[in-house]
């Protein structure tokens, strides 16, 4: 490594073999580190021109205590399911007396960044999150863990850090949405998923690919395409609809697509559900709203929330020890409604 390059705890942890935990306390000659150890990891440090984030390390070295103040950073806020979970969030948080600091990152890597300093600039108790599409390295969160910040994660989770998160049961809703599609019939189901290096994406393909496999359906390719969207799905749709072997049931990572896969199929004068069953996932207020009321898995936004809060807040009280990952999964449910045939 160049000696002008800029490196984190985390490059020095992986270059000496040892934890962040233990770069962090090494630096600020903690005696928890053997004398041995400490002298190592200052050495390469210094080597180095290493630099600590002054961010995090005013953080961690003020005498002004934290508020009783949650950060929470929200993809969109204008996403019904996030908006239910914020919901829930800022009723779990009254309730114990805190209030929250609410900040939408627009699904952009930079302004999740900017936000994470801010919530550290603004002591914060703790962080609540749900990463943006484009995040893939998770410099910022690591920062906040340095500086002994509670972090917990939320439906979109960070796989590479071991923190506590709170999701739904997205594989088992999507292996019941595409069971109960093909217990009405379906043979020939879409899938509609979101970039699959997120979690929740993962999730909900694994429980579609093997609620097929578990009928003895074989997968095809040619129906699985990278779209969450209504604007995306209308414009894709025709052609798969136009196909002599078009789909006859369609299963969608999220409602808004759903319903741009259902209006597409009404333009072309195809007749749902009859010819073609739709299913969605989330459960929001559009569901209710469209021509026919779309079939969909319910997320419980506002539990997501609750729980995430619970968690947060237990860390931040030491009513479970700090460093202790929680993990919590909030059961799904399938609502039935028009947009797919009816058991016989």
């Amino acid at each position: 490594m160049s000696e002008k390059a800029e490196i984190t705890m985390k490059d020095i942890a992986n270059a000496l073999g040892v934890s962040v935990a233990t770069v962090s306390r090494a630096l600020q000659d903690s005696p928890r580190i053997s004398s041995i150890q400490r002298e190592r990891i200052q050495a390469y440090a210094h080597e180095h021109n290493f630099v600590p984030n002054n961010v995090a390390e005013s953080l961690r070295r003020s005498k002004v205590s934290a508020q009783k103040v949650i950060g929470v950073i929200v993809p969109q806020i204008t996403h019904y399911y996030f908006s239910s979970i914020l919901s829930g969030i800022e009723e779990a948080a009254s309730a114990r007396g805190y209030s929250i600091m609410v900040a939408q990152s627009d699904e952009q890597y930079d302004r999740e960044v900017k936000i994470c300093e801010s919530f550290m600039g603004h002591k914060v108790c703790g962080v609540i999150v749900s990463q943006a599409k484009d995040t893939l390295r998770y410099d910022h969160f690591e920062r906040l863990m340095e500086c002994g910040m509670p972090l917990v994660f939320y439906d979109r989770i960070c796989t590479g850090l071991n923190t506590s998160r709170v999701v739904v049961d997205d594989y088992q809703g999507a292996f019941t949405a595409v069971s109960y599609l093909i217990e009405t019939g379906c043979r020939r189901i879409a899938f509609y998923g979101s970039d699959m290096h997120l979690e929740i994406s993962k999730n909900r393909f694994n429980g579609y690919r093997d609620a097929l496999r578990g009928a003895g359906i074989e997968l095809d390719p040619s129906l699985q395409y990278e779209c969450d969207n209504r604007s995306v799905a209308e414009r894709i749709t025709p052609e798969l609809l136009s196909r002599s072997d078009r789909p006859d049931g369609v299963f969608a990572v999220n409602d808004d697509t759903a319903i741009g896969v259902l209006y597409t199929a009404k333009r072309m004068g195809i007749c749902v559900p009859d010819e073609l069953s739709i299913c969605g996932f989330t459960n929001g207020e559009r569901a209710v709203s469209c021509d026919p009321m779309l079939t969909t898995v319910e997320q419980r936004g506002g539990r997501v929330g609750e729980e995430a809060v619970d968690v947060l807040l237990d860390e931040v009280e030491g009513c479970i020890p700090r460093g202790k990952v929680e993990r919590r999964v909030v059961k799904t449910r399938l609502v039935v409604r028009g947009t797919t045939r009816v058991k016989n």
